[in-house]
């Protein structure tokens, strides 16, 4: 084992900050994409705005359960590199997964539409979600394209280029949206047809860098590659697939009751997810250091990227928290004057204010088991807290203590407590295994 006694704790924070900076900007930016969407939505319509909501509650888990694959590739690529070997001869191997996924994932889009057909929405809403849905689908090729040349990149640190290119994609998608939607009087086809545009945009734009910048030779693809990523990559999908899953079933269950409430759960899942952008990216960076620390067996260096992180997560998480709580209604009527929909959310952002701390621990420890490539326990995590726990405590508080989406929400809060407390016990139960091994 190699120790390194020279570098504190601040040290690897400023690695990890220095590293994450551009991938912040490339999340948020990828964010507030959607944030364009539900902008321009919420503006033209409230009921556009609930039938995005709705698809977009169906069809994103479809689309993260392939991303979880995807995602995978940096924390795979940094341990090969981290043991000093070459990772360029994966380019085209990564590509052509993420092809095939991509083809996967539109085909499996567009039949999600008679499945949201018969989930009991309002009849007016129905007309919107099947146009929007079958002309979001073709933006799949794009966006895995993108996310799996990104997490190339990232393997190598190379991190600001196609970050970059996602704040980009920001102000084109909120051009190509009023110019389509009211411009060209496309209306919710509009929303759907610059989603496509902008996410091929960034996929292009990041092969064309790639072919350009490095010498890439073209190899079939190596199944033992596949296997790790397989290995490492599912059960990311599945915990990905589950926590959204729990987050889009508040929008699809409560939208039964009332389009209101899905367009409510859009606005406050974009909110969440914006502050979710910082241990995210935290989390990315844990995954690519812990990685070359595992690949060149340092336990020290696990240790101390790992702890570093999670002191950032929960600390940008917490002042979020606050702000949530103390000026709710200024969050909410960024993206709505609808008095209805804010009077729904505003309560809410007390429950999301306590929740922010919990969701950044968690990213934070998922981000060093997926370095350590033990992803396994993430997904049961999410299961048993998200699913079980969350889902059921929401239901009820719910509907047995009248309680709507505030309810929800509430039952969400206590379920990320649960998945912080299994990924401890479990990478407690890793650390004193590779103190052994290493």
């Amino acid at each position: 084992m190699v120790e390194n006694v020279q570098k504190n704790y601040f040290d690897y924070a400023k690695e990890l900050i220095k590293l994450a900076l551009p991938i912040i900007m490339g999340h948020i930016g990828f964010t507030f994409i959607m944030a364009g969407d539900v902008l321009v939505a919420g503006r033209y319509s409230t009921d556009v705005l609930a039938a995005v909501s709705i698809s977009g509650s169906v069809t994103s888990l479809v689309y993260m359960f392939g991303l979880g694959l995807i995602i995978s590739v940096s924390p795979v690529l940094s341990n090969r590199l981290g043991a000093g070997k070459s990772a360029k001869n994966f380019f085209y191997p990564t590509l052509k997964i993420a092809m095939i996924v991509s083809f996967i994932t539109m085909l499996l889009t567009w039949a999600c539409i008679p499945l949201m057909e018969n989930l009991g929405f309002e009849d007016k809403l129905l007309p919107y979600i099947r146009i929007y849905t079958f002309i979001f689908g073709f933006s799949a090729m794009g966006g895995y394209l993108y996310a799996a040349l990104k997490e190339f990149l990232q393997a190598y640190e190379i991190v600001f280029f196609p970050n970059f290119i996602a704040i980009i994609g920001i102000f084109l998608n909120i051009l190509l949206n009023v110019f389509l939607v009211f411009g060209c009087n496309l209306g919710i086809s509009g929303l759907a047809i610059a989603s496509v545009l902008v996410r091929s945009f960034m996929g292009l734009t990041l092969l064309i860098y790639c072919l350009k910048n490095f010498k890439l030779k073209n190899i079939k693809l190596p199944i033992k590659y596949l296997k790790v990523l397989v290995n490492v990559g599912i059960p990311i999908s599945i915990a990905v697939t589950l926590e959204m899953l729990t987050f889009n079933s508040m929008a699809v269950i409560m939208g039964r009751v009332d389009g209101i409430y899905a367009a409510a759960q859009n606005i406050l899942n974009v909110i969440t997810s914006t502050s979710f952008m910082i241990p995210l990216s935290i989390s990315n960076a844990i995954a690519v250091k812990v990685g070359y620390a595992n690949g060149a067996r340092n336990l020290v260096n696990i240790k101390k990227y790992g702890i570093s992180g999670v002191v950032i997560s929960v600390g940008f998480m917490a002042v979020c928290g606050i702000l949530f709580a103390v000026f709710p209604s200024f969050w909410a009527e960024i993206f709505t004057i609808d008095k209805d929909l804010i009077n729904i959310i505003v309560p809410i952002m007390f429950i999301i204010g306590c929740f922010e701390c919990f969701d950044g621990y968690q990213a934070s420890m998922g981000g060093i088991l997926k370095g350590l490539k033990r992803t396994q326990m993430v997904s049961t995590a999410n299961l048993i807290g998200y699913i079980c726990i969350g889902i059921t405590l929401g239901c009820i508080f719910a509907f047995k203590f009248k309680m709507n989406l505030y309810g929800f929400w509430l039952g969400i809060a206590i379920s990320s407590v649960c998945v912080g407390f299994i990924l401890t016990v479990e990478l407690l139960r890793i650390y004193n295994v590779l103190k052994k091994e290493f």
